[in-house]
C-alpha cells in the first residue's frame, strides 16, 4: 500500500517521537561516513576539543584545503532543518533520522541541485539573502549515501572542511567517533601538557603558598609523571591541559575521559564529556580555567554533569599534615587510547614563613574568584593590616611572608572591603558590589547602571567597574575579558561630556592591540545603552564612513561585488535588478557578495546595490545592464 503524502509525514513524525529512548544511545555502525565512505578520512578537530568561547560538537574532516568534496548522508531520515549563512555553521543541513538522531553537515558550499532549487526559491519567496528553513517532517526524504552538497569554507569557517555532529533526539551533541567510523585511525593515547594545582579555599596552599602552580609532566616510558612532590595544605584541584591526535594528522584534538585513581587503585571520580545540551554549551566557559584548562573538580553553578560522582566536594584534594599519596591521572579518548599521568601530594601544616620572591614596590592587588589577594612590601611601620568593611574593622596578620614581603588574603563573601590599611599604604579594592547567581539585580552608581538577569551570570560574580580616559574620549572597565557571563548585561552608561556625533558613535569593545569590534547601544539624553556578555574595556567610536562597494562582474549572468567597512562592519545589502529583488549570497571571509538566479533569465536593465554598515550609513551602487 503506497502513503499518501500527508500520511506519510504524519507517520513519519510520529515515529520520530515515539522513539525518544532509543535515540539517546550509541548505535555502532549506523552512520555512514559523510565524507570518502569506505576510505581514509582525516579530522582537524574533533568533539570534546576546547575551541575560543566555546566547546567544538562534531568532527571536522579535511578536504586538503579545496571545496568541492562530495559530501553523503550518513543514514536514511529527512531534511529537518537547511539553511543559508554568511556566519556560524554557514550553509547547512540538519537530517532527522528514524532512530530520533539528527546529523548535522556544516559549512557546505552548495547544497546538491534539487536542494539548492528548493532553496532559492523560498529564498526569493521571503525576499532574504539568508534564510533557515524547517521543512515538514518527512517533505523531503534522503537515503544513506545519497549526496547532499558539496563541501566549502562558508560561515565561520578557517579553510574548507565538513563540520559534521551527531544529536539524539533532545538536541544535544554525541560523539560521533563512539558510533563507528573506520575511516578513521586513531591509536595515539592523549598527551599531556601543563598539570595545575589551585587552591580552592582562602585556607588552601600549594608549596605554601595561595598560588596556581602549573607543571610541566616528564615523560616516563609510555606514561608521565610530576617531576617532585606537592606539598598542599586545605583544599585544592587539579586543572588539565592536553591533546589528543589521530593517526596522520598533525591537529591538537580534544578527549572525552579523565579518571583520577589513588594508588592506583582506588577510583576517586572520573569526568566523561559524553553529551552537550546545545542550551547551556557557554557553560563550557566555567568548566575551564581561561578557557584553555579543563577543571576537574565540582563546581557549584555547572549544569552540566560530568563529574562522576557528581557531589559537592568531588576532585577537591585534602590531606592531613605529613600524609603522602600518590595519585594517577589517566587520560583516554574515544578510542580507548590511554595515557597516565603519576604524582604525589603531601599534607602540610599553614606556614607563615614562606619564601616568596621579588617583593614589588607597591602593593599589588588580585583578584582570584572569591578571593583578594594583597602583596606588598615588609615595612618598618609594621605589618598588621586593618581591612574596612562597612561599618567594620577587622585586623589581620599576613597570611604568610617572608624577609622581602607579606601577603594577606581576605574571603570576599564576608565582605568587600572599601579599603586596606597595611601601615606602609592604604590599599583601595576596586571591587564595586557581589552579584548572586541566578537574581535579577541591578549595580548603579555613578555615571553606570548594570542590569543583571536571572540568567547572566555563570558563576556569583564580585563587579569591578572602572571609568577612565577623558570626556572626550571615554572608557568603560568592567572586570577582567579572561572572566565570563552566560548571557548579555544590559550597561547604561553616563556619558554626558561626549561631543562627538552621536548618530554615528557607538559602544565599541577593545581587543588585542586595542582593536575596536562593535557592539552597538542606544543613545538616551547623555547616556548610552548597551547589551554585552563580554567583560573588558570599553569605549565610544564614530563611524560616518560608508561602505566601500566595486564592481567585479556586471552582465546578464550575473553580478558580483566586494564590500567592505572601515569600522563597525556590514549590517545588511539588497539588489535590485529592474525593479526586482535579486538574491545575493554573501562570503564575509573575502568580502565577496554575489548573485544566485531563480530562473535561467538574463539579467538586464538598471542595477541598484544598496549597503548599510551596522552604523546606519548607506552606500548606494547603480548601474546598467544593456
Amino acid at each position: 500500500m503506497k502513503l499518501s503524502k500527508p500520511t506519510l509525514y504524519l507517520f513519519l513524525f510520529l515515529f520520530s517521537l515515539s522513539q525518544p529512548l532509543l535515540s539517546q544511545e550509541v548505535i555502532r555502525d549506523y552512520f555512514r561516513s559523510p565524507v570518502k565512505p569506505g576510505g581514509r578520512n582525516y579530522l582537524s578537530g574533533n568533539f570534546s576539543e576546547l575551541r575560543p568561547n566555546h566547546f567544538h560538537t562534531g568532527l571536522d574532516y579535511k578536504f586538503g584545503g579545496v571545496e568541492g568534496e562530495p559530501i553523503y548522508a550518513a543514514a536514511d531520515g529527512w531534511i529537518h532543518r537547511i539553511k543559508i549563512s554568511s556566519f556560524g555553521y554557514g550553509n547547512v543541513i540538519y537530517i532527522k533520522h528514524p532512530t530520533g538522531h539528527i546529523t548535522l553537515y556544516g559549512h557546505l558550499r552548495n547544497f546538491n541541485p534539487k536542494l539548492q532549487k528548493y532553496m532559492v526559491e523560498k529564498m526569493y519567496e521571503a525576499k532574504a539573502n539568508e534564510l533557515e528553513y524547517y521543512p515538514e517532517p518527512g517533505e523531503i526524504p534522503i537515503k544513506k549515501g545519497e549526496r547532499i552538497a558539496d563541501g566549502g569554507n562558508t560561515g565561520n569557517s578557517g579553510g574548507p572542511h565538513l563540520h559534521f555532529e551527531i544529536r539524539d533526539s533532545l538536541d544535544r551533541a554525541m560523539d560521533p567517533l563512539l558510533f563507528g567510523f573506520p575511516e578513521i585511525l586513531d591509536r595515539t593515547p592523549p598527551t599531556p601538557q601543563i598539570v595545575a594545582i589551585v587552591p580552592l579555599e582562602v585556607d588552601s596552599r600549594v608549596n605554601g603558598k595561595f598560588q596556581r602552580l602549573e607543571i610541566t609532566p616528564q615523560a616516563v616510558g609510555n606514561n608521565y609523571r610530576l617531576p617532585s612532590t606537592i606539598k598542599i595544605s586545605g583544599k585544592v584541584g587539579l586543572e588539565f591541559r592536553g591533546f589528543d591526535q589521530l593517526d596522520g594528522a598533525s591537529n591538537r584534538n580534544g578527549f572525552p575521559y579523565f579518571e583520577l585513581r589513588e594508588a592506583d587503585s582506588l577510583v576517586l571520580f572520573n569526568l566523561k564529556v559524553d553529551k552537550v545540551d546545545f542550551n547551556y554549551t557557554r557553560q563550557f566557559l566555567l568548566h575551564t580555567h581561561q578557557n584553555r584548562f579543563t577543571k576537574l573538580y565540582h563546581q557549584e553553578n555547572l549544569k552540566f554533569e560530568y563529574l562522576h560522582p557528581n557531589l559537592p566536594e568531588t576532585g577537591y584534594l585534602e590531606l592531613e599534615a605529613g600524609t603522602k599519596k600518590e595519585y594517577t591521572l589517566e587520560l583516554s579518548d574515544a578510542y580507548g587510547n590511554r595515557r597516565r599521568i603519576l604524582f604525589s601530594l603531601e599534607g602540610e601544616e599553614l606556614n607563615h614563613q614562606v619564601a616568596d620572591g621579588p617583593a614589588p614596590t607597591r602593593a599589588q592587588v588580585e583578584y582570584i574568584g572569591k578571593i583578594l589577594k594583597i602583596k606588598a612590601p615588609n615595612s618598618h611601620l609594621g605589618g598588621l593590616a586593618r581591612f574596612y568593611v562597612g561599618a567594620n574593622s577587622y585586623e589581620m596578620l599576613p597570611a604568610y611572608q617572608d624577609a622581602q614581603s607579606r601577603t594577606y588574603l581576605w574571603d570576599m563573601r564576608f565582605g568587600i572591603p572599601e579599603e586596606v590599611d597595611i601601615c606602609s599604604e592604604l590599599v583601595n579594592p576596586k571591587v564595586n558590589a557581589f552579584i548572586p547567581v541566578g537574581w535579577d539585580q541591578l549595580y548603579a552608581e555613578k555615571g553606570v547602571q548594570i542590569r543583571f538577569e536571572e540568567s547572566t551570570l555563570l558563576d556569583p560574580l564580585y563587579l569591578r567597574v572602572e571609568e577612565t580616559g577623558s570626556s572626550s574620549n571615554p572608557r568603560l572597565n568592567l572586570n577582567d575579558p579572561n572572566e565570563y557571563l552566560f548571557s548579555s548585561m544590559e550597561v547604561l552608561w553616563d556619558v554626558s561630556g561626549y561631543t562627538g556625533n552621536r548618530q554615528k558613535t557607538h559602544v565599541y569593545q577593545l581587543g588585542n592591540r586595542e582593536r575596536k569590534s562593535f557592539v552597538g547601544g542606544i543613545w538616551e539624553d547623555g547616556s548610552i545603552r548597551f547589551k554585552t556578555r563580554n567583560f573588558g574595556t570599553f569605549v565610544l567610536a564614530e563611524d560616518a564612513v560608508k561602505p566601500t562597494v566595486t564592481p567585479v562582474r556586471i552582465n546578464s549572468s550575473e553580478i558580483r561585488f566586494t564590500i567592505r567597512d572601515n569600522l563597525s562592519g556590514i549590517q545588511s545589502f539588497e539588489a535590485m535588478i529592474d525593479g526586482k529583488w535579486v538574491l545575493m549570497r554573501y562570503e564575509h571571509k573575502r568580502a565577496l557578495i554575489w548573485s544566485e538566479k531563480l530562473d535561467e533569465q538574463p539579467f538586464k536593465g538598471p542595477v541598484i546595490l544598496k549597503v548599510t554598515d551596522l552604523a546606519g550609513n548607506v552606500t548606494e551602487w547603480k548601474g546598467t545592464i544593456g
